[in-house]
């Protein structure tokens, strides 16, 4: 098995949480967040937006990756596509983003989509599930079942057997299949990225 669950840290909000990593455990971050000189206009009005909607400061992320600015543009593209416009619903979406995060024990992902997945249907229950068991606790449908099944494969296996191409195929249609495996190898690329750059949380949003 390539990679394992981390053991699950709680914040205030009582949600189970992956054990923090990167900036999280006293690292220091490895690059200043930039400042609306260093990203451009357009990309801190989105940052700033980004942050406005889940109620924190603009995303450090945002702010880090915003240096590098057409590399940037070109990913918020690609990963707009991913989420929120691709085809799988967006429930489905963040449940996928969230276990990668929790297998990962990516904190800044988990806690960023634990306040996105809330207003797209994922409730405490869920994350707990999700956390505690995973694809195998009672309670998921089963697409979601299947949906969690390729996403722990792809994560300790770095593919997917037989049984798992099978059995999400048995629930997904070829685009849909497509994406969902896009979508769990691109938030495991940003959480290595994250815990590299020494990702810290991000502030919540002054009154």
């Amino acid at each position: 098995m390539r990679r394992r669950d981390r053991t699950a840290a709680q914040n205030d909000s009582g949600v189970e949480h992956p054990a923090p990593g990167g900036a999280a455990t006293g690292m220091v971050p490895r690059l200043a967040p930039g400042a609306r000189r260093d990203l451009g206009t357009p990309a801190w009005i989105f940052a700033y937006l980004a942050g406005w909607r889940v109620g924190t400061e603009p995303p450090v992320l945002f702010r880090v990756l915003g240096r590098h600015r057409r590399l940037f543009r070109g990913w918020l593209r690609f990963a707009g596509r991913l989420m929120p416009g691709g085809v799988l619903p967006r429930r489905e979406t963040e449940l996928v983003i969230l276990r990668v995060a929790h297998l990962r024990g990516c904190r800044y992902e988990f806690d960023h989509h634990v306040r996105l997945g809330v207003r797209a249907g994922v409730t405490r229950a869920d994350l707990a599930r999700l956390t505690d068991e995973g694809p195998e606790a009672d309670g998921w449908s089963p697409r979601e079942r299947a949906i969690l099944t390729a996403v722990d494969a792809l994560q300790t296996e770095g593919d997917l057997g037989d049984a798992a191409w099978d059995g999400l195929r048995a629930h997904l249609d070829e685009r849909e299949s497509i994406e969902l495996i896009m979508l769990a190898a691109h938030y495991d690329m940003l959480a290595t990225v994250i815990t590299a750059l020494r990702i810290p949380p991000d502030p919540r949003r002054r009154r």
